[in-house]
């Protein structure tokens, strides 16, 4: 899977352009995703890649799921998305792998992202993006604790979990890494 480095800078620049949007200084960025002044600024310098978590604290306050972030800085929406065109996104701390497999676009109600997350891995998503979002995941391989609203799910392939929006936690428990498909359904 290529990472396109080009897509880390369009997504600084995203970033910066909500928090200009809403008239928010880096500092009160800061307070509202309760994250570093110093780390939002080399976020939106490009200097470092936002983690998994970090990248969902800022769509949560900007009122954004991350897929419609990650499209907004793609070019216009295709009706065919071929493999090697599918955006990928690595968070560089913890080696989670994101892929848009279906085109997204802001007038679709779903769209199908693929997720590689290795074994050991843990990403907790301490906030909502929005409410009453219909998830569906379905795991290919390894074996993956997904945790929402305080409730663990143990998962095992071919397994497929339905959730609402909530706060949640992936753990790839292994052997190997967890694949797997989400299907993510707009209210």
């Amino acid at each position: 899977m290529g990472i396109d480095t080009a897509v880390d800078e369009r997504l600084a620049q995203r970033l910066a352009e909500l928090r200009l949007e809403r008239g928010w200084t880096l500092e009160e960025l800061a307070r509202l995703a309760d994250v570093s002044r110093s780390t939002l600024s080399r976020v939106e310098r490009a200097e470092v890649s936002p983690t998994a978590a970090l990248l969902g604290r800022l769509c949560a306050v900007h009122g954004r799921t991350m897929s419609r972030l990650l499209a907004e800085v793609e070019a216009g929406p295709a009706r065919l998305v071929r493999a090697g065109e599918q955006q990928v996104w690595r968070d560089g701390e913890t080696g989670f792998v994101r892929r848009s497999v279906s085109p997204p676009h802001g007038s679709l109600r779903a769209e199908i992202v693929e997720g590689l997350l290795p074994e050991g891995a843990d990403i907790a998503y301490d906030r909502v993006c929005v409410p009453g979002r219909e998830h569906h995941l379905w795991l290919f391989e390894g074996r993956l604790e997904l945790t929402v609203d305080g409730e663990a799910q143990l998962l095992a392939p071919g397994d497929c979990l339905r959730y609402l929006s909530g706060t949640s936690r992936f753990r790839s428990l292994g052997p190997g890494a967890a694949r797997y498909a989400l299907v993510v359904v707009e209210p």
